[in-house]
């Protein structure tokens, strides 16, 4: 765990080429907090399940009542046979595609899971010390608990993240992202395709590894997309979010906020390698590209 002060900030941007749900800027204190100084590792994952027998979401098998509570009232029931434990996987498509259609470089994968990152037949041989993924929140929060700790705030993460570089430095590249056309051609330019060891990359000013690119880390805070124009002009302490979760794109979603990009993020598609960068991520499920890391008061 890495000690950091606390202090001012400005949260949030007010740049160009940000998104919109990332402004205004504002002002925020936090005060001092520790957090861990990578992203939780498979091998430290694997001492919690083994502690505690612990199955993550994406091992189980879903329920009709689990799901319908995420869809329109009225959906019609899912079938039991397509209820099946899995979980989201990146591939890249063989050729260009939209980039407004999500669906044409993800696949939900059955037996997917986070010993099993690529679906039945992958395993974590020679990625013991990669960050561990197909991480739903539930299954962050079970951590914590058995590890003493808890999720940062999303103010606490971006304050801790506010001396990582964003760019190359003297040519050499400082996080894993995705270099080339997104999604069809990652050219490896960084040594990596999926996920990297932690510490492959130089620590930020607090010496914090991977506080962008590698994966998107789970934060406490529920996501809503215009919560940073409620804030505006005021100057908040130690914020934890808004009290209700938003996106118009998913209104039936509850959503937390992910922050720090992950390794598909590249120039021409979502530039997420930023500290300012946030994205709703749905509590009931984890992707190929998502982690967390852990703070303590």
């Amino acid at each position: 765990m890495v000690w950091i002060g606390g202090g001012d900030f400005t949260m949030g941007t007010d740049e160009d080429n940000a998104y919109d749900h990332e402004r205004p800027a504002h002002r925020v204190h936090v005060d001092g907090f520790y957090i861990s100084e990578t992203e939780v590792t498979n091998e430290q994952f694997r001492e919690f399940t083994d502690a505690t027998g612990y199955k993550t979401v994406a091992e189980r098998k879903p329920t009709w009542e689990d799901l319908k509570n995420s869809l329109p009232e009225g959906t019609p029931p899912i079938p039991d046979s397509l209820l099946v434990p899995g979980s989201l996987v990146f591939f890249k498509p063989g050729a260009p595609v939209r980039l407004d259609d999500y669906s044409q470089w993800w696949r939900f994968v059955e037996g997917a899971d986070w010993r099993h990152p690529e679906g039945p037949g992958s395993n974590l041989d020679h990625r013991w010390n990669h960050p561990v993924v197909h991480i739903a929140y539930e299954d962050a929060l079970a951590y914590c608990k058995w590890d003493g700790s808890r999720l940062p705030t999303e103010a606490e993460w971006e304050f801790a993240s506010h001396t990582t570089s964003e760019s190359t430095a003297d040519g050499q590249f400082v996080a894993n992202t995705f270099q080339g056309a997104f999604p069809v051609a990652d050219l490896k330019e960084d040594g990596f395709e999926g996920t990297s060891p932690v510490k492959t990359f130089p620590p930020n000013e607090f010496g914090l590894y991977d506080m962008i690119g590698n994966v998107w880390e789970w934060t406490s805070d529920l996501y809503d997309i215009n919560y940073y124009k409620s804030v505006a002009g005021k100057i908040i302490d130690n914020p934890k979010g808004p009290s209700k979760a938003f996106d118009p794109n998913e209104p039936y979603a509850v959503k937390r906020v992910t922050k720090g990009g992950s390794f598909l993020c590249a120039s021409n598609y979502c530039s997420n390698y930023r500290p300012t960068a946030r994205q709703g991520s749905s509590v009931d499920s984890g992707t190929s590209n998502t982690g967390f890391r852990v703070v303590r008061d």
